[in-house]
């Protein structure tokens, strides 16, 4: 009998000494005493919301230093549009700071997301994409492939005052590419094929000063899936717009 007392008064003095503290860990007491009153954002903003960062975050600072879950916080955060990704953290006596990282979009991926400068794909609903960005896609697990493909075929016409606007990777391993002549505004569909993609736009490129000088067509398509050769297909240039007759004074 003695035994089980002296156990039950060592189970009821842990008993004492733990609830306390997990009451605190747990913000059920203490947030009067230790609250987070200061939120602390960092980053550069040109698209994230900082008031939308900071009404995410305080639920979470109202839960108090000890028992704030910076794990939760920081989950919280990056759900947000924009956000890369976020690191929070506490500091003594009352401050929960947060350090933002934006996404940097270098393109569209697909019909539904964007890839960052980063290389990594994030939703594009609820954002506002800017303009001007290539269409890429293809294979998640592709991305740097299609993008490596997209820098050294850009590189490869910009000389030639051509864009690259789209680059496509289909699951067979195809190539397909956009481009864009910036003194006409023509567009050029280009079918590569799955096999020597860089040395068949190579030997495209050797070739456009002389299919470009063809002003009565525009370059349309060009199928380089061909061993030794090509198929373009044309399209009549368009007609240039009339000019308004100037007026001429006359005296008398």
């Amino acid at each position: 009998m003695n035994a089980m007392l002296r156990l039950f008064v060592w189970l009821l003095a842990v008993a004492l000494v733990a609830l306390p503290v997990v009451a605190v860990l747990n913000g059920w007491i203490g947030r009067e005493h230790w609250p987070l009153s200061k939120l602390r954002v960092t980053g550069q903003f040109e698209r994230v919301d900082e008031r939308a960062v900071q009404r995410v975050l305080v639920p979470h600072a109202q839960r108090g230093f000890f028992a704030v879950r910076l794990d939760d916080a920081q989950a919280a955060v990056t759900r947000l549009p924009w956000i890369e990704h976020a690191e929070v953290r506490k500091r003594w006596p009352d401050v929960l700071e947060v350090r933002v990282l934006e996404h940097r979009p270098f393109a569209r991926w697909g019909n539904e997301r964007l890839l960052s400068d980063h290389g990594r794909l994030f939703p594009a609903s609820n954002v506002e994409i800017p303009a001007g960005l290539p269409q890429l896609d293809g294979p998640d697990s592709s991305v740097s492939e299609v993008v490596a493909l997209y820098n050294e075929s850009s590189a490869l016409f910009a000389a030639l005052g051509i864009q690259v606007l789209a680059v496509e990777l289909d699951a067979r391993g195809s190539w397909e590419l956009q481009l864009r002549h910036a003194r006409s505004g023509a567009r050029t569909e280009i079918l590569v094929g799955r096999n020597e993609a860089r040395a068949r736009l190579a030997r495209l490129a050797r070739l456009m000063p002389q299919l470009l000088s063809q002003d009565a067509q525009n370059l349309a398509r060009a199928d380089l899936r061909y061993t030794n050769g090509l198929a373009l297909t044309w399209a009549p240039a368009p007609k240039p717009k009339p000019q308004p007759e100037s007026l001429q004074a006359t005296t008398t």
